[in-house]
Parts: structure tokens; sequence; C-alpha cells
């Protein structure tokens, strides 16, 4: 295979474009070198900005494929209709609009790999086209009987847990099982905190020289700041703050003056931003104003949980001016879970 002469010691290396040392990114090298020796289907499962492109092209570069073509489509940025196209194709007068017979993407994908982000957005309906494919590599085009024959390898990727999907009746447990042969979990930022001082050190880099500066060093203040910070944005968040250091330092040091005011502490995050791992003080506050005392502790944790999610989801919506789909997206869940979880806390739609 395209790997089969690597060293052990060198399967914890790091994959090109990916910066990092710590033993949880030498986890994710390690998965993505064994799972590209073979044709199986792959699920990157992380949050929003971790990095899943980054690997599922690593798997590409690495794999048998990289002669082939990499197709990238992000299932969550269509509609249904669009996308079903986008991924299938159509043949003309297909639909309003449809003038000309259209290749999919698994069709530009044939002998190379599609890489479809954000899986878990997709719709019932085209989870069942999606799933033949994988089981037949077969399809056929929007508003054609023909069937298409393509030889493709497919990497998925979730911000969510596809069983909770699955649990909650929005994504087929079949379509998970196909997905699911080499799962890589790849972990938030705030989970390798070790490797934030050469993230931010490279896009400095990247940055100094696409804007022709010399941003070359970092204060220790500036280092201790990002170090206490949880990242909501993950590496994403990270690079969008070195490239604003780049275009703002009057001289060649990120100094601590430089970060945005949420990681120096002087404005408080939205609530929309807490993860889990900032909850500790919130739940405190919780149970300091008396909710250890629901049901007589015996409820606490529930109590707790159901707070802060009706808390979360109404800071969402006003976000999001009351537009479910796009505060459905915000949260990582499916409308319909939305819609219930609303009327579960009683929340006024248009409130």
């Amino acid at each position: 295979m395209a790997q089969g002469n690597v060293g052990e010691n060198d399967l914890d290396a790091p994959l090109d474009g990916v910066i990092g040392n710590s033993d949880a990114m030498k986890a994710v090298y390690r998965l993505t070198r064994q799972a590209s020796q073979s044709d199986a289907s792959v699920l990157l499962l992380g949050e929003t900005g971790v990095g899943k492109e980054v690997i599922a092209h690593s798997l590409h570069q690495l794999s048998e494929r990289r002669t082939g073509p990499m197709i990238t489509v992000n299932c969550g940025a269509l509609s249904e209709n669009l996308l079903e196209s986008e991924l299938f194709g159509h043949v003309k007068g297909a639909f309003t609009g449809a003038i000309a017979n259209r290749t999919g993407r698994f069709e530009a994908a044939h002998n190379g790999t599609i890489f479809l982000d954000e899986i878990n957005s997709t719709s019932l309906h085209l989870q069942i086209k999606l799933l033949r494919v994988l089981q037949e590599m077969k399809f056929e085009r929007v508003g054609s009987t023909e069937s298409v024959t393509v030889d493709v390898r497919v990497i998925a990727a979730s911000n969510q847990d596809l069983l909770d999907a699955v649990d909650d009746g929005n994504f087929r447990e079949d379509l998970y099982w196909r997905l699911n042969v080499l799962p890589i979990q790849i972990p938030p930022l705030r989970q390798r905190k070790e490797d934030i001082a050469l993230l931010a050190a490279h896009y400095l880099k990247q940055y100094s020289r696409l804007y022709n500066r010399h941003v070359v060093h970092i204060s220790d203040q500036t280092i201790d700041a990002m170090n206490k910070y949880h990242w909501p944005g993950n590496v994403r968040e990270l690079q969008n703050y070195a490239e604003r250091a780049v275009v703002s330092a009057g001289g060649d040091e990120f100094e601590y003056h430089l970060l945005p005011d949420v990681i120096r502490g002087v404005r408080r995050r939205k609530i929309s931003s807490v993860r889990a791992a900032d909850l500790d003080g919130l739940v405190e506050e919780l149970i300091q104003h008396g909710v250890e005392n629901s049901s007589k502790g015996e409820n606490l944790f529930y109590d707790i949980v159901s707070r802060i999610e009706k808390e979360l989801i109404s800071q969402i919506m006003t976000e999001c001016d009351n537009v479910q789909i796009k505060a459905a997206k915000r949260l990582g869940i499916n409308r319909n879970t939305l819609h219930k979880k609303l009327k579960d806390y009683g929340l006024d739609e248009t409130d």
C-alpha cells in the first residue's frame, strides 16, 4: 500500500499541513495513516473548527487514490433539493432551471475521494440514496432512471454525535454503521493546549508573509492568556486572532493587548459560546441559587442540564432572529429536534 514502508515511530509524526505535537494529535496522525491503507469509509468527528477537512485531505494524499480527484461537499450549505442535484447530478428537464445535463460530485470523484462535510445535516430521504452508494456504488441522476456506477472512497464528517441523531430519529442507523467503519475523533483545541503556541507561531509566520509584515514573536503574557482560554471556535478561531495580530501589530511581537476582549477577560462570553469545559462556574451558580433543593436533590443533574439547555436555546434563538433553521445549525441539532425542545421548554418561537 501507499504507506506500507512507514515505520512504527513514523505513524505518530505530524501530517503535512497539520500543526501539533500533543499526544491527542499523535493519536489522530496514527489513525489517519492507518485508515489510508484501505478504501473503507472514514467518519471524522469533532467540533466546528478543529480541522476535519485538513485530515480528510491528508487521508486522500496518503492513499493510493492520491492521483485521483478529491471532491469536497458541504452538506450543510445547501437545501435538500440542491444538495441531491449537487451530489448525484441531474438530467435536462429534471426540474425548473435544469436546462442541461449536469454531472454530480460523486461522478466527479470517480477513482478518487469524496468528502461529505456536515453529513449530520442531510435529510432522511437523501440518506437513503447515500446508503445505496455506499453499499452498491450506484445511483441515479435526478430525473433519470439510468444507474451510474462509480468507484469512490467516502470520507464523512460530523460536528455532532451521530448516535444522538440516530436516537432522535434524524439519522439512519444503517447509514451510520456504513460510515463509521473507521472513526477518527479530532480533539478540540482546549484538550491540546500544548499545541497553542505552535499554532500561533505558525499562523503568525503565514500571515506575515501574506501581508509583508514581520510579526514573529509572542509575549509570555499572550501565551499565558491563550492557554487559559477555552477556544469555542477551536483552531479556526486562533487562526483569526493571529491574522488580526499581524495586521494590527506595531512591531514584531504578538502582544497581550492585541488579543480580543473575550480572551483578556474584558468582556464576558455569551452563553451561546459556552461549551462543556466552561460549565463548572455556571453549574456552581445554579446550585447557589437553589437548584440543589429541587425534588430534594434527587433530580439535580437533570435540573441543571435542563436550565442550561433552555438558556442556551433561548440565547441562540435571539441571536438568530428566531429563525429555526439558523438556530438549529448553530446548535448542531436537527430542526425537528429544536422545534420539540422549544415546545418542551415553553419557549415562544416568536418571543
